[in-house]
């Protein structure tokens, strides 16, 4: 039974159209949240493992906004690329051609292994007018505190990846560790919250296509971070980091806000790799200030 989403209400009010569009050999599955005839339009992209669903929270609290948020190739209801590796400069490159077909010149934003594609794209080439980072990785994973259990979950994908197919997959896609991970992240005391998240997890986090991809985008997310790029960077930026953020420290986050030429760090309490989840009315508050939208009547 599907845990009802403290943002229903608001998510109920926003008009919802799904596309598809041909990139790179494969089928993009996208979502166009908000009116179609918004002053501005995002490109949102989700973390590893997720899909649309995961940013959703936070559309709900943008409702002037014209969003198009795709599932990754590989992940949700996105085809895999035929006959590519599904690593970073794919997935960069991929953005960058999606973008340039479905909404040229929107502002860009990525959370958590979406924000390493998101700013090397825009490193790459991809115009944009700006750059909105959620849960930045802004540090080395394999580094740090989290080092250790990184480096299990690198065994993890990889022995899922050497498993003989049908073991493998299973292995991947068990519910288990899919909770440990979520209960890991979570911080929120809500128990209401908690089930929800909880549940997205469940729901989403095994929708990957096949273990090929989802070890090639964990090796990319685990192999990468956003301070690679951020001197190639020159966009105004924004940064929302999370002050109990297990897999970037915020000290970590405040030092990359400093990489780029032109950027803007928002820091939000009592909340770790979920942002997206357990604040996203303060995060799309980060996000409205900065895009500079006023807050509609009636919101």
């Amino acid at each position: 039974m599907t845990v009802p989403s403290p943002y229903a209400d608001r998510l109920s009010r926003l008009p919802v159209r799904r596309h598809e569009v041909e990139v790179r050999g494969g089928t993009t599955a996208y979502w166009e949240y908000g009116p179609s005839d918004a002053a501005t339009t995002v490109v949102a992209v989700h973390g590893f493992r997720g899909d649309h669903h995961g940013l959703e929270p936070v559309l709900a609290y943008l409702p002037e906004v014209r969003v198009i948020a795709p599932d990754l190739p590989g992940f949700g209801e996105s085809a895999p690329l035929p006959g590519r590796t599904h690593d970073l400069d794919e997935y960069a490159g991929w953005l960058t051609d999606f973008a340039a077909a479905v909404a040229p010149g929107a502002v860009i934003l990525g959370h958590s292994f979406g924000s390493i594609v998101t700013a090397a794209a825009v490193a790459g080439g991809l115009a944009t007018p700006r750059l909105i980072l959620l849960n930045p990785i802004g540090a080395p994973a394999l580094e740090g505190p989290k080092g250790l259990m990184t480096r299990l979950a690198v065994m993890y994908y990889a022995l899922g990846a050497r498993l003989p197919e049908r073991l493998g997959t299973a292995l991947l896609r068990n519910s288990l560790i899919v909770r440990i991970m979520s209960i890991t992240m979570a911080k929120t005391k809500d128990p209401a919250l908690r089930r929800f998240i909880h549940d997205q997890h469940d729901t989403y986090f095994s929708r990957f296509s096949d273990r090929d991809v989802l070890r090639d985008a964990f090796v990319a997310s685990v192999s990468h971070d956003v301070r690679e790029f951020a001197a190639r960077i020159h966009v105004p930026t924004l940064l929302v980091a999370a002050e109990r953020d297990d897999i970037t420290p915020i000290e970590a986050e405040r030092t990359l806000a400093t990489l780029f030429s032109d950027a803007e760090l928002v820091e939000i309490a009592h909340v770790g790799h979920l942002i997206h989840y357990e604040t996203p009315a303060e995060a799309a508050g980060a996000v409205r200030r900065f895009l500079r939208i006023p807050v509609a009547r009636g919101r």
